[in-house]
């Protein structure tokens, strides 16, 4: 409004609040913080991180990255932030010391802020891979022949069964090959052992839709935790020996006189 000024430089025509222009109100804020020391945990087998109880993004580098630093702004809620970047001042064992530039936005105003930050690494073995070492597993997918007449020998069926299986890996989602403990290979055909049952699930449903792929479900009780029965859930997936695509293929040709 007319007549009115900045409390603190005397400007006007500028849009005020509290009697003070967005310039004034961001030098006297603090637009952005950090905790005197920050500590970032860190799987040493896989790269995933704990936050809270949780462990999240598995397969992470095992080194401190800008991902894990940026949780640790804090932001009041008129700041926008832009951009960070990191640099590293010093480090001595599992501490680092950081120093860290910020582009932010303050009521229309930009400003560059920088903060300092004290990193300190710890190493620990996630759930999933201290399943996995433990041969722990909720669900088990069996890879198998089809059901054809003719016989189809062991060393084909396991050639064949490697490379569907290899392809179907191709196409799966990050965190259901990370639920994959390991695999055993039979005269059968191969036992793949999950740490998580939906996943387990999930590859199951995609081998049927992508590889044509009958499923069989079955569950063993394995035991009980708060009150409530645990099952180990197997599926057994039995792949054609002809590709779904080429049998559709073949299908849809005429028919040859003879």
């Amino acid at each position: 409004m007319d007549g009115e000024f900045c409390v603190v430089c005397g400007a006007t025509g500028r849009r005020l609040t509290d009697g003070v222009c967005p310039e004034c109100a961001a030098d006297r804020t603090t637009l952005l913080s950090v905790p005197e020391r920050a500590v970032v945990v860190i799987c040493p087998h896989c790269g995933a991180r704990k936050v809270g109880a949780q462990w999240e993004r598995p397969g992470e580098s095992p080194l401190v990255t800008a991902e894990d630093l940026v949780r640790f702004l804090r932001v009041p809620p008129e700041v926008g932030v832009r951009r960070v970047r990191w640099e590293e001042t010093s480090a001595a064992g599992t501490i680092r010391e950081l120093t860290g530039t910020a582009d932010v936005v303050f009521r229309g105003v930009p400003r560059t802020v920088e903060v300092h930050l004290s990193v300190r690494t710890e190493h620990q073995t996630c759930t999933d891979c201290s399943r996995k070492s433990g041969r722990y597993y909720t669900a088990v997918l069996q890879l198998r022949g089809g059901l054809e007449r003719e016989n189809e020998k062991s060393r084909a069926l396991h050639a064949r069964l490697d490379g569907t299986w290899t392809s179907l890996l191709g196409e799966c989602r990050a965190d259901w090959r990370n639920a994959i403990s390991w695999r055993e290979e039979l005269p059968e055909g191969y036992d793949v052992f999950f740490t998580q049952t939906l996943a387990a699930r999930a590859v199951a449903k995609l081998a049927k839709q992508r590889f044509g792929a009958t499923v069989k479900e079955s569950a063993t009780l394995f035991g009980r935790k708060d009150g409530q029965d645990i099952y180990r859930v197997t599926l057994c997936l039995r792949f054609p020996r002809t590709d779904p695509t080429v049998r559709a293929r073949d299908a849809a040709r005429p028919a040859v006189e003879p």
